[in-house]
């Protein structure tokens, strides 16, 4: 996140200071995107292949799907984002599995592999794209989606939108400390980069008060003390 400067807003023409929020939010994600996705890179890994086994009915046209998303989820697993996402002319990708199998469990869970591998590829627009059109009831994994969407947005520098789903991945499934305290944190780290540091401090209370005990939760109070709480 870059350093807080002494520039007062109200001093510069409006125009000018939306497209500096604009480019301070993009140095947010390039300074943190790589800490961001690959540290929840293993539990997407996980949480997918356990969603998958629990989840996909053993009909025709889902194993049909199963069998499509196997290959797709273990070029992922390897890093292998672009064969992961386009195929590699023998398996489908992620991309093809969602269009071929709509409807299916399997398909729907390829939009969120969609997504994220767009997502690491640079490819934003596209992230928001599949991100959006996903939902499922384990919510392990809509609250990774929520984060991901989140941090697509941020890359577009659609700032409110990405505070908007990195709260609501902060509060969607309150019993994972973890996630939760994570995307509080990253929402109060956007709210600091746009200058809104009682809103921040907001999101850093949230975390002392509930997820102390995170890997979050022992670093806040550097946090707290930065955007002028002192406790």
């Amino acid at each position: 996140m870059a350093e807080k400067k002494d520039v007062q807003f109200e001093e510069v023409k409006a125009e000018e200071a939306a497209d500096k929020v604009i480019e301070r939010a993009k140095g947010f994600w390039e300074k943190y995107s790589k800490m961001i996705i690959y540290g929840g890179g293993a539990l997407i890994v996980l949480l997918g292949g356990y969603y998958a086994f629990q989840n996909f009915y053993k009909e025709p046209r889902e194993l049909k799907a199963y069998d499509a998303i196997f290959q797709a989820q273990r070029y992922f697993e390897k890093d292998s984002l672009q064969l992961a996402m386009n195929g590699d002319g023998q398996y489908a990708g992620f991309e093809k599995i969602a269009s071929n199998y709509s409807g299916t469990k399997a398909g729907n869970l390829a939009k969120f592999y969609a997504g994220v591998c767009a997502l690491q590829l640079g490819d934003a627009n596209k992230a928001v794209k599949y991100l959006s059109d996903f939902s499922t009831d384990a919510k392990e994994i809509q609250t990774i989606a929520y984060a991901r969407l989140a941090d697509a947005y941020a890359e577009l520098g659609k700032n409110d939108d990405a505070l908007k789903f990195y709260d609501k991945a902060g509060h969607y499934y309150p019993e994972h400390d973890g996630l939760s305290a994570d995307n509080l944190f990253r929402a109060g780290m956007l709210c600091e980069v746009l200058g809104k540091e009682d809103q921040a401090a907001k999101y850093y209370k949230e975390i002392k008060e509930k997820y102390s005990r995170t890997e979050k939760g022992y670093q806040i109070d550097k946090y707290l003390a930065r955007v002028g709480v002192v406790e």
